[in-house]
């Protein structure tokens, strides 16, 4: 068995899949010198063993037996103690961070006996209840799954019996009496004792721990963000310091940089008399950090001294929680911090600036869905507005929707596609699901280091946090501010930003990075984020080497992915250009029955398609435009089986002969199948019905003449789809270059395929043989490797699997690596036995996910194509690959 528990002394910040991030980060902080109370981690081995068994491995009890006589050998105190007890806290701490979704336990070894110790030795009565009435209130929720409320409701009596405002007013007697509830409450809800024996404390909080990291929010959180579910947490025992000895103590959050807009300065909240979990919490509103400085100028200078060298240590924005217990200030934890996406491209710019990284690193450190974040819009600064209060913009972006003010409602109203704002007093992790499913976040108190916020902005989602003008009643369903009330589904706009809330709805604009990437917005125009994002973004194209196209059928849909950075087209899909008025040519296309009204109908089809094609070649002039031939089952262009059988037999009902219904009714019963993805679609319509394939090639030809006639650079590839045989290929391209030839285009036009079933991934090689270049769709191929129908499964079960765990992600929205992506490497790799030149790219939805451009970089395909808005997110994907 493995060493299973380590001092802090023995691990350092690259220890994070074993000791956690919190331990690891503890441990580096103890060797860089910095005040770090005593303590020991306990593995993510242990935690394993213990998830797999149900139990507590032996090794790990007589490991913590060792490390907890250590401690108190350095404290020069012991758990239980009746005298001067050792207290510890017992923290998770996963290797990637989940703030508030596992579980915490405060003041462990305190019982009825070293509680008065306690009180003696610390002179300070009210602090030993209030340190005892804490762990009550924590163990039961945590520990013994007791219901939160239970003690809420018992801690509001108590204030509301002494006229309180705040838990501050409450003296030592109260508390001594609350204590008392608590017990009493643990009591009747377990059928059991609140337990005396200190080291049963630790051992059941270490178990709950360990338990947390399969709690619904933590696997919620987990999925969210794309956490392995297999790492487990560490768990932190750590001595205690106390803010809550007095308004000379105190406990506070800091940050070495804005993590909202990424500029330096002091920042963060900090609450005299108070302990940790206080201030994420934000049940009580704290003051900002630079108050400190006044409150207590000592702490305050260690503080800024510890927080540069941990920016300095760490190259990066920390995240740090500290302790000032009676004007010596500790060091709790510290991590790289959450930011939102503008600082996330605003820090990393600044860091190169100073010299504290390169721009390949600066590059790692930004991501494709932050910069899919800064697209977003934001509220009209001229429109007008009724705003009702201003608090703390905690996670940027403009956000409306109907209140709600609890994560069910927030749920509910989310799958009946309604837009809402969870508005909470604060959050708490149980409120994650509608969090989740809410346009934005307010709280009525709280800063940007409460649950809310940090929580937001791990997420992206718009926050406002500390809005205390606001009287937020969950059980009326009210908000009343200034003498104006707000009820449950009343619209209101947040703006995570500058921290304004604003009853109805806002008008929104496109966002400056939008503006930039149009080219209506200069990177030297003087907007910070503009220029960050312009720096990253060109280091991107510059170290990439995946190419970038973009799904387009429309000119306009093409020029705007070229003014978004676009190289080209990788899929133009020909069906669209059928719909809408030209569906009755389609219509007489499929009712044919003899050769010339099929001609026709074909005739009718080619100078539309033509058109199509010149302004789609135009708009992407000198960069080269995959087009391919029509895809889908003729039956998507016919109205509904259904439809028609219900208007030909109210017709008939009439005495009416609709022999162009009826007609059209028996070519739909006749085109009907089962599964029509699955039947005569792709390159089986080409072979099946004649000259439609021809007349699409016609359309291409053409256009490419009359736009060289022009002295223009059309550059146009033909596409065939779902190709599953090296027969049908042959057969399909033998037309193609006949009617190139006739164009006078004779091998100046590539002819590919799309790689979308799984046969042709393993038979690429032979594939390659017919096919200067190859395109994954990687739709179908999901689908057809998977055996799911998209527009059924997604609605059916795919929520299940979800939380089942069986998929992390929709594989329809990252690639399937150990399914899709086998064939994807499978065919690369045939196909390039073959040719090994062969060009190669993938025209998919998942050409604009972040994770699968990565995969397919790795893969060795030359370029993605996605739609228009996600080009540039792909384009700092692929720069961002290169550098893994």
């Amino acid at each position: 068995m493995p060493k299973l528990v380590y001092d802090f002394a023995e691990g350092n910040k690259d220890m994070k899949e074993l000791l956690g991030g919190k331990g690891a980060n503890l441990a580096e902080m103890t060797n860089l010198g910095l005040p770090v109370p005593p303590g020991f981690t306990i593995t993510t081995d242990a935690c394993r063993a213990y998830l797999e068994t149900g139990a507590v491995p032996a090794e790990l009890a007589e490991e913590i037996d060792r490390h907890v006589d250590l401690l108190q050998q350095k404290m020069g105190k012991k758990l239980g103690q009746a005298d001067d007890p050792l207290l510890v806290s017992v923290r998770s701490g996963a290797a990637a961070s989940m703030p508030g979704m596992m579980e915490t336990v405060l003041n462990v070894g305190l019982n009825d006996d070293s509680v008065n110790g306690l009180a003696h030795q610390s002179g300070n009565p009210r602090f030993a209840w209030d340190a005892y009435r804490r762990l009550i209130q924590m163990f039961g929720k945590t520990v013994l799954d007791m219901d939160g409320e239970v003690f809420e409701q018992a801690l509001d009596a108590a204030k509301d019996a002494k006229g309180a405002r705040t838990d501050l007013d409450l003296d030592a007697d109260d508390l001594k009496a609350l204590v008392e509830t608590f017990k009493r409450a643990v009591h009747d809800h377990t059928g059991r004792e609140f337990p005396q024996d200190p080291r049963t404390q630790m051992d059941l909080a270490i178990a709950a721990v360990f338990g947390s990291w399969n709690a619904e929010r933590a696997v919620l959180y987990r999925r969210q963000e794309r956490i392995d579910g297999n790492l487990g947490t560490a768990v932190n025992i750590c001595s205690m310091v106390f803010g809550n000895l007095g308004m000379d103590s105190g406990t506070g959050v800091a940050f070495t940089r804005d993590p909202a807009s990424g500029q330096q300065g002091v920042y963060g909240d900090y609450l005299q008399n108070a302990q940790g979990e206080d201030v994420v919490a934000g049940i009580r509103n704290t003051v900002p950090l630079a108050d400190l400085e006044q409150i207590d100028k000592t702490s305050y200078d260690d503080l800024m001294g510890i927080m540069a060298t941990l920016e300095g240590h760490y190259r990066d924005l920390c995240d740090i929680e500290f302790t000032v217990e009676r004007g010596k200030l500790w060091m709790l934890q510290t991590r790289v911090g959450k930011r939102t996406a503008a600082a996330a491209f605003r820090i990393a710019t600044s860091l190169v600036d100073e010299g504290v990284i390169d721009t390949d690193e600066a590059l790692r450190r930004v991501k494709g869905a932050q910069l899919a974040q800064l697209m977003f819009p934001r509220f009209d600064a001229d429109a007008g507005k009724d705003r009702i209060t201003k608090a703390i913009g905690a996670s940027p972006g403009a956000a409306s929707g109907k209140v709600v003010f609890t994560s069910a409602a927030a749920v509910e109203a989310a799958d009946n596609g309604e837009k809402v704002i969870l508005v909470r007093r604060e959050t708490n992790p149980d409120d994650l699901h509608g969090m989740i499913a809410a346009q934005g976040i307010l709280t009525s108190r709280g800063g940007k280091t409460s649950h809310a916020a940090v929580v937001a902005r791990g997420m992206g989602k718009t926050c406002v946090c500390g809005a205390e003008e606001l009287d937020v009643n969950v059980a009326q369903g009210t908000i009343k501010v200034n003498g104006t009330v707000i009820e449950a589904g009343e619209l209101i706009s947040i703006d995570g930003t500058t921290g304004e809330v604003f009853r109805g709805e806002v008008p929104v604009v496109p966002s400056p990075v939008v503006q930039y990437f149009e080219g209506t917005l200069a990177p030297d125009a003087g907007d910070e984020l503009v220029a960050s994002v312009h720096r990253l973004i060109t280091h991107a194209d510059e170290v990439r080497r995946l190419g970038v196209r973009t799904n387009a059928d429309t000119a306009d849909d093409a020029a705007r992915a070229r003014r978004f950075g676009a190289e080209g087209i990788g899929l133009c899909r020909t069906e669209h250009m059928f719909l809408g008025e030209r569906r009755e040519s389609v219509e007489r296309l499929i009712l044919a029955d003899n050769d010339a009204d099929r001609d026709a109908a074909l005739a009718e089809l080619e100078p539309l398609q033509r058109g199509d094609f010149v302004e789609l070649l135009d708009a992407m002039d000198g960069l080269p435009v995959t087009i391919r031939l029509i895809d889908p089952p003729l039956h998507e262009f016919l109205p509904s089986m259904e439809e028609l059988a219900v208007k030909v037999a109210v017709a008939r009902e009439r005495g009416e002969e609709p022999e162009h219904d009826a007609k059209l009714l028996a070519a739909v019963e006749r085109l009907h199948e089962q599964n029509p993805m699955l039947g005569l679609r792709g390159v089986r319509l080409g072979l099946v019905i004649p000259g439609l394939f021809a007349m699409q090639v016609r359309a291409i030809a053409q256009a490419a003449v009359e736009l060289r006639g022009r002295g223009k650079d059309p550059r146009p590839e033909i596409m065939i789809p779902l190709v599953g045989a090296i027969q049908e290929l042959h057969l399909a391209r033998d037309e193609v270059e006949r009617v190139l030839a006739e164009a006078g285009l004779a091998g100046e036009i590539p002819i590919g395929t799309m790689i979308e079933l799984p046969r042709a991934a393993v038979i690429a090689d032979q594939i390659a043989e017919a096919a200067d270049f190859f395109s994954f769709g990687t739709n179908d191929l999901t689908q057809t490797t998977w055996g799911f129908s998209r527009d059924d499964v997604e609605g059916a079960f795919f929520s299940r699997y979800l939380e089942k765990g069986i998929f992390a992600v929709s594989p329809f929205e990252s690639i399937d690596r150990e399914g899709v992506g086998a064939l994807v490497r499978t065919g690369v790799d045939r196909g390039r036995a073959t040719k090994p030149d062969l060009k190669l790219g993938v025209c998919g939805e998942h050409g604009g996910d972040p994770d699968s451009i990565h995969f397919f970089h790795e893969a060795g395909l030359d370029y993605v194509s996605c739609s228009p808005f996600r080009i540039p997110v792909a384009r700092l994907e692929a720069g961002r690959a290169t550098l893994d």
